[in-house]
């Protein structure tokens, strides 16, 4: 059995709000042929139905955004999964709208939604983030994920949420390259992985390379003792007197 968890905040004033992508997402997925109409249970609106031969349990938590970990965590222990058994889907600020990404485990990101489901669902479950865009700047950011989508936002909005659900297969199978292939192929975003972390500048050696060269054409201390401070001494006249 697998939950499909979308994430969100119950009532109609916030159905059309950048936070509420989750929602969106698992109401498209729930249309589809086999699924039940949606019941409350677990402190959500819930639907049954199968996909690929495996149930599936999709559940929009009425609990809002930042305790959805109640409800979903309730389901979780009813039907005595472990987090392997469910797949979070949410908003991104951190991606351009109408990107996708998916992992298992990772940060919440800020996002108290998923700081929830961490607490209460453990953090080794899936996650898939449609992203919403970043407003700039961060005094901007609640305005942004609680007001609703622009008008043409739809152009990618829409896209998105047919393509999840024409292949909610391939999450059920665990197949994320070639879903996140098809959203973005929906959508005219780039499918790729999370972004490589820089390397790392290797360590210098003793002197950094730039006090290296600064130091390149210094001139050496001369020896004073030994055989070659001899052969200086006897070259240029130095007297142990004139030192």
């Amino acid at each position: 059995m697998l939950i499909i968890a979308g994430l969100g905040n119950p009532g109609t004033q916030y159905a059309g709000n950048r936070h509420n992508i989750g929602f969106m997402a698992v109401d498209e997925i729930q249309r589809r042929p086999g699924f039940a109409p949606w019941s409350k249970k677990f402190k959500a609106l819930i639907s049954e139905g199968e996909i690929a031969g495996e149930k599936i349990l999709l559940m929009k938590p009425q609990t809002f955004m930042n305790v959805s970990g109640e409800s979903v965590g309730e389901a979780m222990r009813f039907y005595k999964l472990g987090p392997e058994n469910i797949v979070a889907v949410y908003d991104e600020l951190d991606l351009v709208p109408g990107k996708a990404r998916i992992k298992t485990g990772g940060g919440h990101g800020g996002h108290n939604g998923i700081k929830s489901l961490d607490a209460h669902c453990g953090k080794d479950y899936r996650r898939l983030r449609l992203g919403i865009g970043h407003p700039g700047h961060k005094d901007r950011v609640q305005g942004h994920v609680l007001g609703d989508f622009a008008k043409s936002d739809r152009d990618w909005l829409e896209p998105l949420l047919a393509a999840l659900a024409d292949n909610a297969e391939m999450l059920v199978k665990g197949e994320d390259s070639q879903l996140l292939n098809k959203l973005a192929l929906a959508t005219g975003t780039k499918a790729d992985d999370e972004p490589a972390k820089p390397a790392k500048a290797p360590k210098p050696a003793g002197q950094s390379h730039i006090r290296q060269a600064r130091n390149f054409n210094q001139p050496k201390a001369l020896p004073t003792t030994g055989p070659m401070a001899a052969m200086l001494q006897k070259m240029f006249g130095k007297k142990e007197s004139d030192k």
